[in-house]
């Protein structure tokens, strides 16, 4: 996906706490936009750890809504 269009580290961040209201490929390209973001050594390290802990709490909210107790890894 090639963006040309740059989000604020602060709309990342808001759309991250959004993904339970959006469809899935909506919410793929929300989890995309924060990659892009903590990948970004230009953009404040606070940011980017708030962005990293969002985004690390919504995939552990994603593992519990799709992964069942006999899934095995």
């Amino acid at each position: 996906m090639e963006r040309n269009v740059s989000v604020s580290p602060q709309t990342v961040y808001e759309n991250l706490n959004q993904l339970d209201q959006v469809d899935l490929t909506t919410s793929a390209e929300y989890r995309e936009m924060a990659q892009e973001v903590l990948a970004d050594s230009h953009v404040n390290r606070d940011v980017r750890e708030a962005i990293a802990d969002r985004l690390n709490q919504a995939n552990q909210q994603l593992t519990t809504l799709t992964v069942s107790k006999t899934d095995s890894y």
